[in-house]
């Protein structure tokens, strides 16, 4: 029985439900006399929105058609390229979570090997054309090839396995840094995962030296084939240089991942062990070394916690629980901000360039308006000097903007926000103030981040189109919109909300009208325990690392730094206020705050001895240990009434928003699996079979 029968038949029962994806292939002739080229087309079957990936039995067609086309002495090359729109996108996760043993990851690991290995071992040239999304096994499948064109409308390539919890397993970490250097590959395997999984394009990769040849897409194939021609007839040389550099480029990513990570996740270290092995590993040893890697990794809790924080992101995060018809959305033409700082001026440039209608600012005075559209149109012209907008495009934008010093700007407005200073008189004002000039089925908006929307409504002469929508700094990076019901609101504007949350690309969870709906208020609960603990005598930079462990993208202080300590210390009002048997007001912050200090670091990230100073006093000093286990119950508590209260639909819209509001770390799949696993939430949050991540 040969190997290959051995993983068939070690794999056919988990991959029983794979989406297949075939190995189609046909000769082309290619110009200018160069001989016949096997054209290899990875195609599931789908249209884009479902695309290419590797499972066992797609690999297996592949190796197929490899062996087919190694047996024949009449071509002078093969290519693979892919479907409309998608080359491929990696292996099949729903596949790699079935696996149970680590017998049956090996095999994969290996399967995988053999047969990616085999473009790059035949005794013709292989060219990977690139035509779409290109990520994980799919961008190692090009890599494997002695040749690669890349479309510039190619929306998507990367490898993302360590945002997953794993690492490219089928030659990424051996066969890239050799090709673009031990700092770009780094950049492409290591830190683009841990930056929100951040996409580079096909102009870009093709930058980077991933691919030889960049052609745009209307005639990328025909392209593509005429320069593979030129290559085989010896008319184009690529030259592949020698790179160096290895030792610092892997001593700084292991200093990033451990700024970021503090030890918390196997996948990233062990990428970068597999890195610097490419540098003298021959072909056989550093893929030995990515099987065994990818074998630890995928029978192993991060990968299930990733796979679970990934569904959620890819899924409910696209189809909100609770969320009303999408046809009582009424449609947006021109929207109104009230304020003209830097939160509404960033929502101003969003919202130009994500519904292309007329934005229009006002603010109590010309020059905080002037100051607002100003940083508006700066911000275009960096896109534009970055490449990013054509010039057409950023004029047409920068006229879209404008500013003016009364609401009756907003007569003609379909959606109004409003994004002035967190107080519940002032928004009760400025909203009674938008109402009495506005259509009769325009929506109105707060940006609160913890005022209650009912009592913001209630003297409003039709609360039932008042909505929440509460965007995270900096609006434009992070992707969470909290849109919040308020008990008038009615399903329409509900609708006409979720439908702008789409357009704008945010990922919106609907929640109940409750004090400082989500993450606002788990965030608080987190740093007010962290905060009590300090004020009873615990020394700040003990608690400041009780939580290390984790991996959370900062430390309670550095995130109470961010914020700022008056806006912190103003939610841990509003929430006390509300529940004030579990939150409490720290009079030291309260003195942080009277004091002017901007937090307890100074700029140069060293502590600040007067802040610091103004924590001490207390005589009972927590451990590290005891502070992270106080932490972690109180959040468990709290997660626990916020899902009796009907906060959310699920314990699942919860962890989606603290994956993507808070930063949770994806490693950790959601907060309340977490909980589940590691035996604090009495009873689970999540009932079997609902989460992927094993108790």
């Amino acid at each position: 029985m040969s190997e290959l029968d051995n993983w068939r038949a070690l794999l056919s029962e988990r991959a029983a439900d794979e989406v297949v994806t075939k190995a189609l292939v046909r000769d082309v002739r290619l110009p200018g006399g160069a001989g016949t080229m096997a054209l290899i087309t990875l195609d599931n079957g789908f249209d884009h929105t479902r695309p290419n990936t590797f499972g066992p039995h797609g690999l297996f067609a592949l190796n197929g058609a490899l062996s087919e086309i190694a047996e024949r002495t009449d071509l002078a090359a093969v290519g693979v390229t892919g479907k409309p729109f998608v080359f491929a996108v990696g292996a099949d996760l729903k596949g790699a979570a079935a696996l149970r043993t680590r017998e049956e990851a090996l095999a994969v690991a290996r399967l995988g090997h053999h047969v990616f290995r085999r473009l790059g071992e035949l005794p013709i040239p292989s060219f990977a054309f690139v035509n779409g999304a290109a990520m994980g096994g799919g961008l190692e499948v090009a890599l494997h090839c002695t040749y690669r064109t890349i479309s510039s409308g190619v929306p998507a390539v990367a490898l993302p396995e360590c945002f997953l919890g794993l690492v490219p397993g089928w030659g990424g970490t051996q066969l890239l840094p050799r090709l673009i250097g031990p700092a770009d590959a780094i950049k492409l395997i290591i830190e683009n995962p841990l930056a929100q999984n951040r996409m580079t394009k096909g102009r870009q990769a093709y930058e980077l030296g991933v691919a030889d040849a960049l052609f745009e897409p209307a005639d990328f194939l025909e392209e593509s084939l005429r320069w593979a021609a030129q290559v085989i007839g010896g008319e184009v040389v690529v030259e592949r240089p020698e790179h160096d550099g290895w030792d610092k480029a892997v001593a700084d990513a292991r200093f990033l991942v451990d700024m970021k990570l503090r030890g918390a996740a196997p996948a990233p270290y062990r990428a970068l062990d597999l890195i610097a092995r490419a540098r003298t590993a021959t072909r056989d040893e550093g893929f030995a070394a990515e099987d065994e890697a990818l074998a630890d990794l995928l029978t192993g809790d991060e990968l299930r916690a990733g796979l679970y924080a990934f569904d959620l992101v890819q899924r409910r995060a696209k189809q909100p629980a609770g969320a009303p018809d999408p046809a009582l959305a009424r449609k947006v033409g021109k929207v109104g901000i009230v304020g003209a700082g830097l939160m509404a001026s960033q929502m101003a440039l969003l919202f130009a360039r994500r519904l292309e209608v007329p934005v229009v600012l006002t603010d109590v005075d010309q020059a905080r308006i002037d100051k607002g559209v100003t940083y508006v149109r700066d911000e275009i012209g960096k896109l534009l000097a970055k490449g990013r907008l054509s010039r057409d495009q950023a004029n047409r934008l920068t006229s879209l903007v404008t500013g003016s010093p009364s609401k009756d700007a907003f007569a003609d407005a379909d959606f109004v926000i409003e994004a002035v200073f967190e107080d519940l008189a002032v928004k009760k004002q400025v909203l009674a103030e938008v109402e009495a000039v506005v259509g009769p089925s325009c929506a109105l908006a707060t940006n609160t981040s913890s005022l209650s929307l009912t009592a913001m409504g209630a003297e409003l002469a039709r609360p039932e189109r008042l909505v929440g929508f509460h965007f995270f700094n900096p609006v434009a990076v992070m992707p969470l919109l909290e849109i919040v019901a308020g008990a008038a609101t009615d399903a329409a504007t509900l609708a006409t909300a979720l439908a702008v949350g789409r357009t704008l690309k945010k990922s919106s969870v609907l929640v109940k009208d409750a004090p400082a709906f989500v993450v606002n208020r788990l965030l608080t609960r987190f740093m007010g325990e962290v905060v009590a603990a300090v004020d009873e005598g615990t020394p700040l930079e003990t608690a400041e690392h009780a939580l290390d462990g984790l991996g959370l993208p900062m430390t309670p202080f550095a995130l109470l730094q961010l914020v700022g300590p008056a806006v912190g210390l103003h939610v841990a009002r509003t929430l006390h206020e509300a529940f004030p048997e579990r939150f409490g007001v720290s009079r030291n912050l309260a003195e942080l705050v009277a004091a002017g200090k901007p937090g307890v670091y100074l700029p140069d990230l060293t502590l600040d001895a007067e802040a610091v100073a103004l924590f001490a006093g207390g005589d009972r000093p927590s451990t590290a240990g005891q502070v992270r286990e106080r932490v972690l119950a109180a959040l468990a508590e709290e997660i626990r009434i916020m899902l009796d209260e009907g906060v959310v639909a699920a314990a699942q819209d919860i962890d989606l928003c603290m994956i993507l509001g808070a930063g949770w770390p994806f490693h950790l799949g959601g907060i309340t699996p977490y909980l589940d696993r590691s035996g604090i939430a009495q009873p689970r949050f999540l009932p079997p079979g609902v989460a992927s991540v094993p108790a």
